[in-house]
């Protein structure tokens, strides 16, 4: 089964989940949900009306750790500690490989130092252990290890869950894309007529020489015969 259509399985099972429970209830989908192995969208779940409800409550400390998830990395876990409860194992396993697809977002050559880095990670084995049994086996990421250049190349990355305020942003990128193909074929358009102007020009430069050329036999024949 594609990863998209087990995403979307279990979207729907999370979903249907977070919808039947309230208040700290919800504590034991966002651990269940933040630690499924093969679950990396979450944005569907924080729209959920019972989750939206945690927002200033005693147990919003489970929407921030659903957002955290669906928009943030290892190293924002780090350095507001205090806004979430202890991960465990699996959620830390997967907060790790969500940090990985962040950085891919925008660079699509990873140097060894920094995903060291950013992941805790302490030797370039453990690395590569880590992008090959937790990223590229599991669907996630695909690329080329570089033990000459210490990077990873990245040919593809699964997207995460848009962040606010980046949906105007992939809107107008979206935009300028379109009008650039829209300027680009107007180019091959306008390339194509004057090939075909040259192509007509040439057929008729082609003629006008036969043209000549029957001229000239028929006036030595003459010539001759005279």
């Amino acid at each position: 089964m594609a990863i998209e259509e087990k995403q979307a399985e279990l979207i729907d099972h999370f979903v249907k989940q977070a919808s039947s429970v309230k208040g700290s209830a919800l504590g034991s989908v966002v651990v269940e949900a933040t630690s499924h192995p093969s679950l990396f969208a979450f944005s569907e779940i924080l729209a959920v009306d019972s989750v939206v409800e945690l927002e200033g409550t005693e147990n919003s400390v489970h929407l921030n750790v659903l957002r955290l998830f669906a928009h943030g990395t290892w190293s924002d876990y780090k350095s507001n500690a205090d806004r979430f409860p202890q991960l465990i194992p699996d959620q830390v396993l997967k907060l790790k490989q969500l940090t990985v697809l962040t950085l891919a977002e925008t660079n699509k050559v990873l140097l060894y130092d920094q995903l060291m880095q950013e992941l805790d990670v302490t030797n370039v084995r453990e690395l590569e252990d880590f992008l090959i049994n937790e990223c590229m086996y599991v669907g996630i990421l695909r690329g080329k290890l570089d033990q000459l250049r210490r990077c990873f190349e990245v040919q593809f990355a699964a997207g995460r869950d848009l962040r606010p305020g980046q949906l105007g942003g992939m809107i107008q990128t979206l935009s300028n894309w379109l009008t650039t193909s829209d300027d680009l074929l107007v180019s091959i358009q306008e390339k194509i007529r004057w090939a075909d102007t040259m192509s007509e020009l040439d057929n008729r430069h082609r003629k006008d020489v036969e043209d000549v050329k029957k001229s000239l036999v028929k006036f030595n024949l003459l010539e001759r015969r005279t």
